[in-house]
């Protein structure tokens, strides 16, 4: 599942578009782990008889990236493909398209040629249509729409504890044990994967890891905001309702949806992940917009935090950026936070605070 890092490497990954009345905003970092992981694809219109459609994708790769590289290509690809999706079955189609993309992938040399485990990946993704959202899900990153900043709908982490996972591990000879397949697998489902999908007289969706996805059709109302995507490292730190009440809330000082995503990673880091982290930010056109009101806000809150951190590096003669921030934990009841990011999401005005107090001084991340 990938080692750690001495200090986390913070450089991200940006992109953003728009089409269909749509914006996305993505940011993906590597983090605390020694290796990154994580593949996104984004696309607005779909060409041809899907040029009002769209699609959205993040997967979280174990063992390495391969396999999430290459479902981030080729998934979109085996999804339209079917003839289920073409004939309009949209459900039967995305379920197929990703059994097929799975059992591809079993025979291709870059997979097999070594002996080395090829590892796999979790996938949730999102086709948007002008009237539908289908979201699929298979492993543990999460789909969460929001609606009036507050989760309307979120997808349900695969996870091997669960009693319907539970059970067909158990049925295909497999066992649960610190809460893995086998004691290894944190996830119950997944692409790739394949020393988990090697038992005989089981289908394909009855293994110890399954590559079927759970999908979910939700039909578009004018009070939707924004649609998430994003994996664990993300969700480890940040529950649904902090993601959402956090992104509305930036949503009314910004309209950048990347310097968002980035805020959503940052504030991540912070709370403590030390996962790779990737997120995909999806704005409707009822997402809120920036106010006067909110911005201003925004300002005298910056400006108190900067004068709080001068404050308390002088009571208590601080000159450790990791003790500052220790010092600072008990400040949390500063009016006007970020709700769902709280002071964690304000770091970088205490960092940029102790750097001009103390120019020569590192400010490196806290280990947790």
């Amino acid at each position: 599942m990938g080692g750690f890092l001495d200090k986390p490497k913070t450089v991200k990954h940006n992109d953003q578009g728009e089409g269909n009345k749509l914006l996305f905003g993505v940011s993906s970092m590597q983090g605390w782990r020694c290796e990154m992981e994580d593949a996104y694809y984004a696309r607005t219109g779909l060409g041809n008889a899907l040029d009002d459609w769209s699609f959205f994708a993040v997967f979280d790769g174990h063992a390495g990236c391969k396999v999430s590289e290459h479902c981030a290509k080729y998934l979109l690809g085996s999804i339209i493909s079917t003839e289920e999706f073409k004939n309009g079955d949209h459900v039967k189609g995305i379920r197929t398209g990703f059994l097929e993309i799975d059992e591809a992938m079993r025979s291709l040399p870059e997979f097999t040629m070594n002996d080395e485990k090829c590892g796999g990946t979790t996938a949730v993704c999102a086709f948007v249509s002008s009237t539908q959202v289908y979201i699929a899900n298979c492993g543990d990153s999460r789909a969460v729409l929001c609606r009036q900043g507050v989760p309307v709908f979120a997808t349900q982490d695969h996870k091997p504890i669960l009693p319907e996972e539970k059970e067909r591990i158990h049925n295909a000879g497999g066992s649960v044990m610190i809460k893995r397949v086998n004691g290894t697998l944190a996830v119950s489902r997944a692409l790739g994967d394949y020393d988990f999908k090697n038992v005989k007289e089981k289908g394909q969706c009855e293994q110890l890891v399954s590559p079927e996805p759970e999908i979910f059709c939700q039909s578009r109302q004018d009070t939707d905001e924004f649609l998430v995507l994003a994996c664990d490292g993300i969700w480890d730190v940040m529950s649904n309702e902090d993601v959402c009440s956090f992104i509305h809330s930036r949503l009314k000082v910004t309209s950048d949806l990347v310097n968002i995503a980035n805020q959503v990673v940052d504030t991540c880091l912070h709370k403590g992940s030390r996962d790779n982290m990737s997120i995909i930010i999806i704005a409707f056109p009822g997402a809120p917009k920036p106010t006067e009101e909110a911005i201003e806000a925004e300002r005298r809150l910056e400006k108190q935090i900067e004068k709080i951190t001068r404050e308390e590096i002088e009571r208590e003669q601080l000159t450790d950026y990791v003790d500052l921030l220790k010092s600072l934990q008990n400040k949390e009841d500063i009016e006007g936070l970020p709700p769902g990011g709280g002071l964690h999401s304000k770091y970088h005005v205490i960092e940029h605070t102790f750097k001009q107090m103390f120019p020569d001084r590192p400010c490196e991340s806290p280990t947790h």
